[in-house]
């Protein structure tokens, strides 16, 4: 008995001795026990902390950078590895996405490991240097072509890069591929044999460079409108046929026939701004009104703006192009009061701008660009600044290695909207061509920000996770209401 009592003793203090080690070693994570409360008004205990790395690796003096991050405890007893999510952007809040986006998300996957909200190197709560604001400007009452513009910007960037350089940043650190590895920096924090990796758009870029870096410590990746390596800048042929499915969707509807030919009436509108840009006046707060010369580049800037997602921005933008075809300015200065341009100084954020030039283009891409660009509805401008800025700083461009697509047996599931107005269905199947494990599924009518948009899509998420095989069927969403009466 006593023998007994004395086994059962000892089991107790190696079992308090083994708790005790766990706690020190969630004590090394550097973690702080909050309450998360989401912008829904919902919350859910969590831990915040932060890794420390090397802001450029190929710098044997690099100086270090905090990277925050937040994680939800598994709710399984017996949890797999952690899934990591990754924001868009470039330039995108992890944590903020889970405070207002996709806090549901975030609290359904615990069933399956620990699930971390991450800030991205520069971005959200995470170490960033500070906004630079440059000596360029664009007026707003001057016109001003396309080449002017690319100009300005390019000397806007180039001295804002030389500025960070002067305060002690090492721009040269803020590339995807520093970006994968703090991933992976990240999963050696948490202790943790493999991740999972969750992304969108600019996050699916950065799961496939991870996956290129380090794929045998990568479990399964989940991605959403998929942009590949090479595929920063996107096809204006693309995005020309975007439209063209957007005119279908149109026909369907009352508002078909009012605009019955959308390419040709944007093409219409776009001429007319061309040869005659409209002066209008913007009521602003306390009476002030701002005088604007409204040309053709900022109806495109405007259009890449409101169409990642078959909704009410597009539905709005569809009457700004037939209320301008017939003379009418009205929507259109009820829009431009909220402010989307003005004659400020240009001004960028470091991780945005250099993760983009720093992902670039590769010459033959860049060639197809050229091409199509005479023909490209929204002209340079769906990428914005891009591809303006490429190649602004040769040593920032990570080179055609990096582009080059990623070859690897990580289980992949690819969620792809068909009317997705940023990164398009085929282009998204070319990023994961050379995957040999991806399950993708059409969300028919869905646009960019797709993880929402029907139950169903957490359900092929859980089910993939789970390990068991995924349905590729196609997943239908109600055709989008796009009728000028709304």
């Amino acid at each position: 008995m006593r023998i007994i009592q004395l086994m059962t003793g000892l089991a107790l203090v190696f079992s308090l001795a083994s708790h005790a080690e766990t706690v020190l070693n969630r004590g090394k994570l550097s973690e702080q026990a909050i309450e998360f409360k989401a912008n829904s008004g919902d919350s859910t205990d969590a831990f915040e902390g932060f890794i420390m790395v090397p802001e450029n690796r190929n710098n044997p003096d690099s100086r270090k950078i905090r990277v925050n991050y937040v994680r939800f405890p598994s709710t399984s007893d017996n949890p797999g590895h952690p899934i990591v999510y990754l924001s868009g952007g470039p330039g995108g809040s992890g944590i903020a996405t889970a405070k207002w986006r996709r806090f549901l998300l975030f609290m359904a996957l615990r069933e399956f490991g620990d699930v971390i909200a991450l800030d991205q190197r520069g971005t959200g709560q995470s170490e960033q240097a500070e906004t630079c604001v440059s000596d360029e400007s664009i007026s707003l009452t001057e016109r001003v072509s396309d080449a002017e513009i690319a100009k300005r910007y390019r000397e806007a960037a180039k001295h804002c890069l030389a500025q960070w350089q002067q305060q002690g940043v090492d721009v040269y650190g803020y590339t995807t591929v520093q970006n994968a590895l703090d991933i992976d920096d990240l999963r050696k924090h948490l202790d943790a044999e493999k991740v999972n990796l969750w992304g969108i758009s600019y996050g699916s870029h950065l799961a496939l460079a991870a996956v290129k870096l380090f794929d045998d410590k990568i479990d399964k990746v989940i991605i959403a409108s998929a942009e590949g390596l090479d595929q920063t800048i996107k096809l204006p042929a693309q995005t020309n046929q975007y439209f063209a499915a957007v005119n279908e969707v149109l026909a369907k509807q009352d508002v078909g026939k009012q605009v019955s030919d959308l390419p040709g009436l944007m093409r219409r509108v776009h001429a007319s701004l061309e040869d005659a840009p409209l002066t209008l006046e913007i009521p602003g707060k306390a009476g002030k009104v701002t005088q604007m010369l409204f040309q053709r580049y900022h109806m495109q800037k405007l259009s890449s703006m409101a169409i990642a997602d078959p909704g009410h921005y597009l539905a709005m933008l569809v009457q700004i192009y037939a209320a301008l075809d017939r003379g009418d300015t009205k929507l259109l200065v009820q829009v431009l009061q909220r402010g989307f341009f003005n004659d400020e100084a240009i001004a960028f954020r470091l991780m945005p701008l250099a993760m983009d030039v720093a992902s670039g283009i590769t010459a033959k891409r860049l060639n197809k660009v050229e091409q199509q660009m005479d023909n490209a509805l929204l002209g340079p401008y769906l990428n914005f600044p891009m591809p303006m800025l490429n190649n602004i700083d040769p040593q920032l461009d990570l080179g055609d290695t990096f582009r080059a697509k990623p070859l690897s047996d990580v289980p992949v599931l690819l969620l792809t909207g068909s009317l997705d107005g940023r990164t398009y269905p085929e282009e998204q199947r070319q990023a994961v061509s050379s995957l040999s494990k991806v399950t993708q599924i059409i969300v028919e009518n869905a646009g960019h920000n797709l993880f929402t948009s029907h139950p169903e899509v957490l359900n092929r998420m859980k089910t993939f996770l789970a390990g068991q095989k995924t349905s590729e069927a196609t997943i239908v969403l109600p055709l989008p209401e796009l009728s000028l009466s709304k």
